[in-house]
């Protein structure tokens, strides 16, 4: 087990105050010495802000974009690997992809379901679909990796591309990449309640543990302390797969029967586990990440709909989901709507990263020259090229709020 991120999370101000930048940089390397003493590597320390609000009031001239630029700058030099502007609101979404494709760490949130709010932001929805295949165009559709339109996701939540902040004082949170707990669950286990036991145990043991060594720092730093998102972050190698522990659970490739109830397990013994629970605590199934989810994208057995229904009793959502690069913004809508919906109904955070890739079609195989992710197969997208979506009720939602749909404590 790894910590993918300690996330440090603070109000930014304009014009930056560098100092302040550089002392939650000091604070970001004083709490990774601590974990790194405990036995943990630390592979990234990032920094999650609300500046969004701000920069949208000096979008005259470029300058938005020349200010993220220069944060950006000053964060990497403070000794941050990656930095969230916060929520973006509707109205900011021509802004997002100048930012995205002017930087190449800094991440931009946009809310389809504002958390308590049990409503879809029907013009929210439609902005992010804008932004999303304005941001395919960004570096092969890579950039489209640092954008997520998120449902029901509360501030403090660890993990990238979902982290925001509030105006609130500074605090920090843990996000783990601890796929291989899952799998070691799941190959010892006969069944699925002894690989439930065995997982609730271990992450137990894991987070007492990281949780001492947190709340040391918190104390040393006069920092809160978020806590842990114990949502099992894979890594492209056959010890760090999370489709692995599945198919290990079920004895049938991803996508088979049982895969469901296996997906349900792994997430009921981690939200079960004991530890300051934060962010999702559920489970993860990007697309991209994941060595086997790759694969069985690109063997044709994955696909949207599946992960939709897993998301329904697991984590994050669509996540690292590569998409034919035609797509059009009608049909992203639609999707983003399902996302939204999902989240709404069952009263959970959902969040979409959605990634068109340009010239490439439902099939096409998927490569980048990055570490967290395997080659894989792109994903066809439901009902893409059939009926065209603005014939739809949803294509005449852009400025509305679907509030017929309610969440199931509502109903």
């Amino acid at each position: 087990m790894k910590i993918r991120s300690i996330t440090l999370f603070s109000e930014l101000e304009l014009p930056l105050d560098l100092s302040h930048v550089r002392h939650l940089a000091e604070t970001a390397r004083a709490a990774k010495r601590a974990f790194e003493d405990a036995g943990y590597e630390v592979q990234t320390t990032r920094l999650a802000t609300d500046l969004f609000p701000a920069l949208v009031s000096i979008d005259a001239g470029g300058q938005m974009a020349a200010t993220v630029v220069d944060l950006e700058a000053c964060c990497r030099e403070a000794g941050f690997d990656f930095v969230a502007l916060g929520a973006a609101p509707p109205s900011s979404g021509p802004w997002v992809a100048e930012m995205l494709a002017a930087t190449d760490s800094i991440f931009v949130t946009t809310h389809l379901v504002k958390p308590g709010s049990g409503r879809i932001e029907g013009e929210a929805v439609w902005s992010a679909a804008r932004i999303i295949k304005a941001a395919a165009h960004i570096a092969d559709g890579f950039g489209n990796l640092r954008f997520a339109a998120l449902a029901n996701v509360a501030a403090g939540t660890p993990f990238f591309p979902a982290a925001y902040w509030t105006p609130a004082p500074p605090a920090f949170g843990i996000a783990t990449q601890a796929a291989d707990l899952a799998l070691e669950a799941c190959l010892s286990a006969p069944d699925l309640a002894q690989a439930h036991a065995h997982l609730r145990d271990r992450v137990t043991d894991h987070g007492q543990i990281l949780t001492q060594v947190s709340e040391g720092i918190a104390l040393d730093r006069r920092l809160r302390f978020l806590g842990i998102d114990f949502s099992p972050a894979p890594y492209p190698e056959p010890a760090d797969s999370i489709g692995a522990a599945i198919e290990a659970l079920t004895g049938a490739p991803l996508g088979a029967s049982g895969t469901l109830a296996a997906a349900a397990t792994l997430t009921d013994a981690i939200q079960q586990a004991r530890f300051p629970h934060a962010g999702f605590c559920g489970l993860m199934l990007p697309v991209l990440e994941d060595g086997v989810l790759a694969l069985r994208a690109a063997e044709g057995r994955l696909g949207i709909g599946e992960l939709l229904q897993w998301s329904a009793v697991c984590g994050t959502g669509l996540d690292t989901v590569p998409i034919p690069g035609d797509v059009s913004e009608e049909a992203l809508t639609a999707l983003l709507y399902d996302v939204a919906a999902l989240a709404v109904r069952l009263g959970k955070p959902l969040t979409a990263r959605l990634m068109p890739l340009p010239g490439r079609r439902a099939g096409d195989a998927v490569h980048f020259d990055f570490p967290y992710f395997a080659d894989g197969g792109v994903l066809p997208l439901p009902g893409h090229g059939g009926p065209h979506p603005a014939e739809s009720p949803l294509g005449r939602t852009r400025s509305q709020d679907l509030s017929p749909i309610r969440s199931h404590s509502q109903a």
